[in-house]
């Protein structure tokens, strides 16, 4: 037998999955999971382009913004700073989890991809009792057009969020049954661009709702 056809017949190392074994397309370009999330961000990117648009025109021609019952209501060092912290600090263990996979390191990228579920949900979490500590207050989206555009914008973003969590879980899970590789983890990728997306949002929403 030459070492030619040794080489041939020696068997690959077995996956946990066949899943994780697929390679990315050799012709390069970007694959279609991440191509497809892109332009879906495309499309969220005019969404929240227009729901920010329609926060300004209100806050033009609403006077005095805020209106004087809800005056330091929307306290950027309250709870909602840890928040915000939480989510920005998800963003890093997200973009671990994808190098980890890259260099097929799965315990590293399981760790990573929990502690990114785990901040996703606390931040939602966070949010929602922060939603009850203004409703306490009186502040509802029926208070007028300073109530309708806070709770407009951060739900929407908050489904995001919830959106995203669900994906990670998803992935968490395919994660766990060994269906992605360093070869294999376009899925992680894409998920991975639409929570990085998710954050950017996030941070803009709240130096325009509490700093500006």
């Amino acid at each position: 037998m030459t070492a030619e056809s040794h080489a041939l017949t020696q068997v690959e190392p077995v996956e946990h999955s066949p899943v994780a074994t697929l390679a990315h397309d050799a012709r390069g370009g970007i694959s279609n999971p991440i191509l497809g999330m892109l332009l879906f961000l495309a499309s969220e990117v005019m969404f929240f382009a227009g729901l920010f648009a329609a926060y300004f025109n209100s806050r033009a021609n609403t006077t005095p913004w805020p209106p004087a019952e809800f005056e330091g209501l929307l306290d950027p060092l309250s709870l909602i700073l840890v928040a915000t912290i939480i989510l920005v600090a998800s963003s890093f263990t997200c973009q671990f989890a994808v190098w980890a996979i890259r260099r097929d390191d799965r315990t590293g990228f399981l760790r990573n991809m929990g502690a990114t579920l785990i901040l996703g949900i606390a931040f939602l979490l966070l949010q929602a009792y922060d939603y009850s500590v203004l409703f306490d207050e009186g502040m509802t989206m029926s208070a007028g057009p300073f109530g309708t555009t806070y709770f407009t914008l951060t739900g929407f973003h908050g489904a995001h969020v919830f959106g995203g969590v669900i994906m990670l879980g998803v992935v968490m899970y395919r994660g766990m049954v060994g269906q992605f590789s360093g070869r294999h983890h376009d899925m992680v990728e894409a998920t991975s661009l639409y929570w990085h997306f998710v954050d950017i949002v996030w941070i803009v929403l709240f130096s325009v709702l509490y700093l500006l």
